[in-house]
């Protein structure tokens, strides 16, 4: 099912020069910020769940999913070089999943490490507080490349439209409307993080068993719905 050819294109088309650039930006801003908050305040484990749970997990980790879900394939697609890949003798199923991978381990790579390194800096894991985000965030990272990278497989606006669900959806209503929590990523991967922290400061919308379980069914189902998407795409002088 993995593909390592494949998976090296990906990772050489989501780590370009350019690519790169935007990913570094937000997680070298969080640990910025961090600093500066650990500076000025010290420990605090309302202030380091805020700021973990507002910016990172809130913000940084959906749209670095957005970078490395939709930039997975969606670029391919876009300009048509899909076609040269598709005409190998590699299963269409074999590369979504290759690249579902490597969207996975940018997006963790990315927003977890740099989670942990923040929470570390303001409280130095104090109640749990780093290592429940840091493990929300491992898991928020499938499920929004997964989602994302089906979005790259049924839309030219992938991007766009990734990017109205992480800043409209995940971080506006997600954190305003009561009703809008229990569809939210963010919430899901939060129950998780309270589980683990069972501090008080942490806490979720959604239980855990809810969350679990729509956790594995919306990764599973974008996966499968993103590989018939690719199946069904024709090329050239095909029936």
């Amino acid at each position: 099912m993995y593909n390592p050819t494949v998976a090296r294109l990906t990772y050489r088309a989501l780590l370009g020069r350019r690519r790169a650039a935007i990913l570094f930006v937000l997680p070298a801003l969080l640990i910025v910020i961090a600093a500066a908050v650990r500076s000025f305040s010290g420990a605090d484990d309302q202030v380091t769940a805020d700021l973990l749970g507002g910016f990172a997990l809130a913000t940084m980790v959906p749209l670095i999913g957005v970078i490395a879900g939709t930039g997975a394939i969606g670029p391919e697609i876009d300009d048509g070089s899909i076609v040269y890949l598709l005409a190998k003798p590699v299963k269409r199923s074999t590369i979504i999943f290759t690249k579902l991978i490597v969207a996975i381990a940018v997006t963790m790579a990315f927003s977890a490490i740099p989670t942990l390194i923040a929470g570390l800096i303001l409280n130095g894991n104090g109640q749990q507080i780093a290592i429940a985000y840091t493990v929300a965030a491992l898991v928020a990272s499938i499920a929004y490349a997964a989602v994302f990278l089906l979005l790259g497989t049924v839309t030219r606006h992938a991007v766009v439209f990734g990017l109205v669900y992480a800043l409209v959806w995940e971080s506006l209503f997600g954190n305003l409307v009561p009703g809008a929590r229990t569809l939210s990523v963010q919430q899901w991967s939060l129950a998780l993080a309270q589980r683990i922290g069972e501090n008080g400061v942490i806490s979720s919308d959604v239980g855990l068993p809810l969350a679990v379980v729509l956790l594995v069914g919306v990764t599973t189902v974008a996966t499968w719905y993103a590989g018939l998407k690719l199946r069904t795409l024709k090329l050239a002088g095909e029936e």
